[in-house]
């Protein structure tokens, strides 16, 4: 029999993570038993695919927000007489904003819900995306003002992906995490090609201001028809005693942090999860100008859209196929450093290929098979934190995903000094191979999938 202590802390759970009770009409909830005995709510499984959709959108509109200033980035530059360091400096601003609210925004969301962090950094980002050609008018800066833009930017895109570790740990089953969390990944892919695509096409027919009006404006929409649709007022509501204890590390948290720390599974999937963040956001800044200065007779809509469109498939099938190995009796840990080396080694060899080939069509092959194979990551270490921790999902990943964008600023910066010291695109792959190679490394050494925490953070709630 639960202590009332415990029935107390439970109900204060369940409260903040918005398990209600049942409604007339409404289908039965499936409850669900974590393995540390708690009782919580896991979405049922119409639940399930609507959220799924909906978040699998919001991923898509983060990505053709993030990749609006890549895609525009030649125009620009030649619109505003930017040099390829100044370029790089502008696109490097956003992964110093992104590195700064992962950690925080992967504790808040543990403490108060994902879903509201979600909606509030969309809000957010959405609004700075559609202003961004506006700031041009305020001042001749323009450089200054494009970093600045970027940096805000990264800073609200930070507490996306921690949120959604956080939210997916408590509410999808853990025979399901691997399918859902790849189908939503592959958000990043669709928005990548729908930026790609409409992008491209914008670009051409009516100058790169209307590509940022065009990704701000269905941000908004999408946050919209999320309070609209899936979250009644009650949710919406965020009591400021809730977020101020969201945003303090509580001293009587069940969570060792410090023996956490000192277990080498998680500095495994953390510097993997640096060095594959890290490498696919250099990929992700410089593929268009390598595509656009290598081929410049080449069609912008092709390299924009052919690698992203495969990578939804690839990432689609690692899901699929991850959860299926583990239903077959293969051990997870075994699943999880498959998909890995899949993730970082092999997509390594052909972004090395990418930069030995003078052919558009060989090009546009190895592109996509580096970028699609990438996304076998999303059922390796990305789903590997929530093996290890999911009491306190959001804030490891926000660990890992700090790391990996503080490598990316040194990496996305270093590829534009690269490209124009030694005028060469060789290097720029050789470094997104090396960095891929060591992380690969680490996690197949020390990686492991048995659970390192205790009890739920969310007891002292």
């Amino acid at each position: 029999m639960a202590s009332s202590g415990s029935k107390n802390a439970l109900q204060v759970y369940g409260s903040l993570h918005h398990c209600h009770p049942q409604q007339p009409g409404k289908p039965p909830r499936q409850e669900g038993m974590r393995k540390d005995g708690n009782a919580d709510c896991y979405w049922s499984r119409p639940e399930s695919r609507t959220w799924t959709v909906m978040l699998l959108l919001g991923t898509c509109l983060l990505y053709c927000a993030r990749v609006t200033m890549p895609i525009c980035a030649v125009a620009m530059s030649s619109h505003f007489e930017w040099d390829k360091k100044q370029s790089g400096i502008v696109l490097s601003s956003f992964f110093w904003g992104y590195c700064l609210t992962q950690i925080v925004g992967g504790h808040l969301s543990d403490r108060i819900g994902g879903e509201k962090v979600l909606l509030l950094s969309a809000s957010a980002w959405g609004f700075i995306t559609a202003i961004t050609p506006l700031l041009t008018y305020v001042s001749s800066a323009h450089l200054i003002l494009m970093t600045a833009s970027r940096f805000l930017m990264g800073l609200l895109q930070g507490v996306y992906f921690p949120a959604l570790a956080s939210l997916f740990s408590q509410k999808v089953r853990e025979s399901e995490r691997a399918f859902t969390c790849s189908t939503v990944g592959t958000g990043s892919q669709f928005g990548t090609l729908v930026i790609g695509g409409a992008g491209s096409l914008l670009l051409d027919w009516y100058g790169w201001e209307s590509v940022f009006y065009f990704s701000g404006f269905l941000t908004l929409l999408w946050v919209y028809c999320m309070c609209k649709y899936l979250l009644n007022e009650k949710e919406l509501i965020i009591p400021f005693e809730y977020l101020a204890k969201g945003l303090s590390l509580s001293k009587r948290t069940k969570v060792p942090w410090k023996r956490l720390f000192k277990k080498a599974p998680i500095w495994a999937v953390i510097v993997a999860q640096l060095s594959t963040g890290s490498t696919f956001f250099t990929l992700l800044s410089w593929l268009p100008t390598f595509f656009k200065e290598t081929f410049p007779e080449s069609k912008g809509w092709v390299f924009n859209v052919v690698p992203w469109l495969v990578a939804i498939l690839t990432s689609l099938f690692s899901g699929f196929l991850s959860d299926h190995l583990i239903s077959q009796g293969y051990r997870t840990i075994t699943v999880r450093k498959f998909m890995q080396v899949i993730g970082s080694g092999v997509s390594s060899l052909f972004a090395l290929c990418l930069g030995q080939t003078s052919s558009f069509c060989k090009a546009i092959v190895f592109a996509s098979a580096s970028v699609g194979l990438q996304t076998f990551n999303h059922s390796g270490i990305s789903v590997n934190v929530q093996d290890l921790a999911p009491s306190c999902a959001g804030l490891l990943f926000g660990v890992g995903n700090t790391g990996g964008a503080l490598l990316g600023v040194v990496c996305v910066y270093l590829a534009g000094h690269l490209i124009e010291t030694t005028g060469s695109w060789i290097s720029v792959f050789n470094l997104v191979a090396t960095v891929n190679i060591i992380g690969l490394c680490t996690f197949l050494i020390f990686g492991e999938a048995q659970r390192v925490d205790t009890v739920s953070a969310y007891i002292d709630l």
